[in-house]
């Protein structure tokens, strides 16, 4: 899975994915970008 990292402005793999739920019910991802270690965010459901 991918997502765009902030400081590297490109889209990233994440490393240590997790699926989190928002406070109004979506569905999401949250892990660490596997370049500068930052953590990056994705809303939807992992692919």
């Amino acid at each position: 899975m991918q997502a765009y990292c902030l400081k590297c402005r490109d889209h990233r793999d994440v490393n240590d994915a997790e699926q989190v739920t928002l406070k109004n019910g979506r569905p999401a991802t949250r892990g660490k970008c596997s370049v500068c270690g930052r953590t990056v965010f994705r809303i939807g459901k992992a692919a």
